[in-house]
């Protein structure tokens, strides 16, 4: 999968929705003018027949009682939409909770859930976004969904059946498949589709409204009342029969929006686990499930076509189905597939032994009988990295292409880097990350200064806007973290974005105005503090407040030069002391960007400046992106090695441009951090 084709095509897609949209207006448009000249027949009284009513009554009604009818159509459908809408605002948890979900809390004691809550972290640290809430919907069938305007407001949702019945594998089948909307764009054109498809339904709801009206009132009518009774009567129920209309032709939309999507996910899910059974034996257990996929909820069929499976039924079958059916989905995955469903509480995959190894020499890290390993594994390939890279002397070169090739494209061996960052992390530091509290206090903690006297201010500060107990919590967590590097620091960082995620705005709101003390207590602001705090307004803002997607205003690099020299020198300053070498790495990365004349570096990382240059790259088309990344990962390779700083930056920075970027990624980068790693 290309990421950025895909982020591209959803793009497009979305353009070809509004399209579908606006020919379903225009025929609902239609056919509400058909329905006042009936109505308008009707109350005249005429003799005549239908047709011919119809024809006299057409002649006979001015035209600005057609325009009128259109814009009152039309105005309903958009005041519809913008409702709605406006109720979406929250991005992915008010899918969740219009669900009936409940966040799963990351200090859970739930063997299940906590099942779960590690297979998606494990999965978003794989993939390189920020780990998501994760909510629990009471249903006891098989179902998930991913929802959000992007990665920074996204949740994930599972059903409780689907905790239940799947194992560890089959949850991993489903997860990355859910990562994958996220990913290829899909989950911020299922929200719009949401809001599109009310407007459309929404004059059935009116016709409704207007049945019981007339209903109520027409036992105390007067025969001189009769005829506004009826034509009323004939209004409701025609605007009824349209209503079923919009309803055709929304499930007609979603069928051709999600169907093929169903499959690249699930074609991406086996990609990122290199464990095709695992999706596959989840939805031969749907199969097997007297309730499969359904949800009971009044809401699913809203979000029927956001699921994991085919949430709702319809009368017309597969022609109006969100999903394919699952023996194709299937035959897909397994072409030899003998057609058989799995039944509740049987598990066919344990019957067979475990494959041990993967072709490559590494444990499977699906298969639970190998889970011990895992650590060990993501060890090994770590230890490699550096021995891969010196038998390759081409790795510059080699580097520099694969970065846009791994960016948003995870698969096993990112599993294996995601199993590294958690083996080599302290275990003590991975849970406070999922506590409300403690995350608050890590966050405080890497902004600490060495220096004693500022450190004093910094833990008064913390005293002051919060409680002298989660002081003394930060100068415990500080102390855990003192062995760790930065890319560690900001994989902890985004770990505790769910946890930090569960507090209220204000806390919100206090969190970030301390980290602003803290980062200005020594008087200057350092790489590691600029990328942190940037790096939680991105992923925190949206929750709290309503969303604000930067829109893509520029197809080509040569329209944001500025801010692209502000980038690349920050990344030369960072990666090289010397100015001489500074200038030489910048050169570089700008010698792969389409500019003409002179450019020249930057002489110190400017954090305002370059937080002013991000805002601006991020409104960046998909397509334009991989020169950027791939002049960036260029600057930080002119001296064929990348320092932990330099990793820290394109973390940070491939995450504030929307461009995930996977922990696998530094195999092909060379980074220096490996031997810290494989030492810690």
């Amino acid at each position: 999968m290309d990421f950025f084709k895909a982020q591209d095509q959803a793009r497009k897609k979305t353009g070809r929705l509004v399209l579908l949209f606006g020919a379903a207006v225009v025929t609902l448009v239609l056919l509400t003018n058909a329905l006042v000249a009936v109505v308008v027949m009707l109350t005249t009284q005429t003799s005549v027949t239908l047709y011919e009513g119809i024809g006299s009554t057409l002649a006979t009604i001015p035209i600005h009682v057609w325009l009128s009818v259109t814009v009152g159509v039309v105005a309903t459908i958009a005041i519809a939409c913008g409702f709605k809408y406006l109720r979406l605002r929250d991005g992915g948890k008010a899918i969740a909770e219009a669900l009936g979900g409940s966040p799963i809390p990351g200090t859970t004691g739930d063997r299940k859930q906590r099942r779960l809550l590690n297979v998606v972290e494990e999965m978003a640290i794989a993939s390189g976004l920020p780990v998501p809430p994760v909510y629990l919907i009471p249903e006891q069938s098989i179902n998930a969904f991913a929802a959000g305007f992007g990665p920074d407001d996204a949740v994930l949702g599972f059903n409780q059946g689907t905790l239940d019945q799947l194992n560890r594998e089959e949850l991993q089948g489903v997860v990355a498949h859910e990562f994958s909307h996220l990913l290829n764009g899909d989950t911020r054109i299922n929200l719009r589709l949401i809001a599109l498809l009310h407007g459309i339904l929404f004059l059935g709801l009116v016709g409704r409204i207007l049945l019981r009206g007339s209903s109520r009132r027409g036992g105390g009518r007067s025969s001189g009342s009769s005829n506004g009774g009826g034509a009323i009567l004939a209004l409701g129920g025609g605007l009824m029969l349209i209503g079923y209309g919009g309803t055709f032709f929304g499930n007609l939309i979603k069928a051709a929006v999600s169907r093929q999507r169903e499959y690249l996910a699930d074609s991406s899910a086996v990609q990122f686990t290199r464990n095709p059974p695992g999706i596959a034996n989840a939805l031969k257990k749907i199969g097997g499930l007297p309730a499969g996929a359904l949800m009971t909820h009044p809401q699913a069929a809203e979000a029927s076509h956001m699921l994991f499976g085919q949430g709702v039924t319809h009368f017309l079958g597969s022609i109006m189905a969100t999903h394919p059916p699952l023996p194709d989905r299937i035959r897909a995955l397994e072409p030899g597939w003998d057609g058989a469903f799995t039944a509740p509480g049987t598990d066919r995959t344990r019957s067979e032994p475990p494959e041990p190894r993967r072709a490559d020499g590494y444990r499977n890290l699906a298969d639970p009988a190998s889970s011990a390993g895992a650590a060990d594994d993501a060890l090994e390939i770590v230890s490699s990295m550096a021995a891969a890279a010196d038998a390759e002397f081409d790795v510059v070169e080699r580097a520099v292409a694969a970065t846009p090739e791994l960016i948003g494209n995870p698969d096993d061996d990112a599993q294996l880097a995601a199993q590294a960052v958690l083996a080599t992390t302290a275990t003590a530091l991975r849970q406070a990350a999922r506590d409300p509290v403690d995350a608050r206090a890590m966050v405080f903690a890497m902004l600490l200064a060495s220096d004693p006297g500022v450190r004093e201010t910094q833990r008064a500060l913390v005293e002051q806007a919060f409680s002298p107990a989660l002081a003394r919590r930060t100068a415990r967590i500080e102390r855990l973290l003192r062995d760790e590097d930065h890319l560690h620091r900001l994989s902890l960082a985004q770990a505790a974005v769910p946890a930090l995620k569960e507090g209220s705005r204000q806390q919100f709101l206090t969190l970030m105005e301390t980290a602003i003390s803290l980062i200005k207590a020594d008087s200057r602001v350092e790489l590691f503090e600029w990328v942190l705090y940037r790096v939680l307004i991105k992923e925190l803002r949206p929750h709290f407040e309503s969303p604000r997607r930067p829109r893509a205003r520029y197809d080509r690099v040569e329209q944001v030069r500025k801010p692209c020299i502000e980038l690349l020198s920050a990344l030369a300053s960072v990666g090289n002391r010397m100015p001489g070498a500074q200038k030489l790495a910048f050169n570089a990365g700008m010698a792969l960007l389409p500019f003409s004349g002179a450019m020249v570096i930057s002489p110190d990382p400017g954090y305002s400046r370059l937080s002013e240059a991000i805002g601006q790259l991020r409104s960046l088309s998909p397509l334009a992106k991989p020169k950027l990344l791939k002049a960036c990962a260029t600057v930080a390779l002119s001296d064929e090695l990348v320092t932990v700083d330099e990793g820290a930056l394109l973390q940070g920075v491939s995450t504030l441009l929307d461009c995930p970027l996977p922990p696998a990624i530094y195999r092909a980068l060379n980074v220096r951090a490996a031997d810290d790693l494989n030492s810690a």
